[in-house]
C-alpha cells in the first residue's frame, strides 16, 4: 500500500522539485550583488569537478564556494579581495587563469615547448630521410622476374650469383 502511494505521489513531488540547470541559482535579493557573484563564480574553478566553474557546478563544495563569494561581496569586499582569500585558502588551482609564476610557468610554456620540439623532431627526421641514399634500383633480370610475378607467367630461370 505504501509503495502504491509513493508511486502515485512521485510525479507531483518531481514537478515541485526545483529544476537546476548548468548555472547557479539566484539566492541574493540584490540583483546587482547576484550579478557580481555570478561573474566572479565563472572565473573560479570547482575543485572537485572536471573542469567546471563554481557557477556551473552543483557539487556541494561549489555551492559552498558560491556562498562564500556571495557573503564576502555582501560584506563589502571587492573581487580582488575575494579572489585573494580563495587563492590563499585553496591555491592557484581555484583560478581558471592562474598567474604566471615559477610554479605555473610550465602550464603556460609547456604547450609551446611541446609544439616546437615536435616540429623540430619532424624536421630532423624529414631531413635525415632526404639525406639517406635511395633504394637500390633493380637490374633488368630483377625487373623481368617482378613483371613475370605480376603477370602470373612462369618465372624465367634465375642466373647463378657469383
Amino acid at each position: 500500500m505504501s509503495l502504491a502511494l509513493l508511486v502515485a505521489a512521485a510525479p507531483g513531488v518531481l514537478a515541485q522539485a526545483p529544476q537546476r540547470g548548468g548555472a547557479a541559482e539566484l539566492l541574493a535579493a540584490d540583483p546587482v550583488l547576484e550579478e557580481r557573484v555570478t561573474e566572479l563564480s565563472h572565473k573560479l574553478r570547482c575543485l572537485v569537478c572536471q573542469n567546471q566553474s563554481i557557477a556551473e557546478s552543483n557539487a556541494p563544495l561549489a555551492v559552498d564556494l558560491r556562498n562564500q563569494v556571495r557573503e564576502q561581496l555582501a560584506a563589502g569586499k571587492n573581487e580582488d579581495q575575494v579572489i585573494d582569500y580563495l587563492v590563499a585558502r585553496y591555491g592557484d588551482f581555484v583560478l581558471y587563469l592562474p598567474p604566471v609564476n615559477g610554479i605555473t610557468l610550465l602550464l603556460w610554456v609547456g604547450p609551446g615547448l611541446l609544439l616546437f620540439s615536435g616540429a623540430g623532431w619532424l624536421a630532423l627526421r624529414l631531413r635525415r630521410r632526404a639525406d639517406e641514399p635511395a633504394a637500390a634500383a633493380l637490374n633488368n633480370d630483377q625487373r623481368n622476374r617482378a613483371r613475370a610475378l605480376l603477370d602470373g607467367a612462369p618465372l624465367p630461370p634465375e642466373e647463378p650469383r657469383s
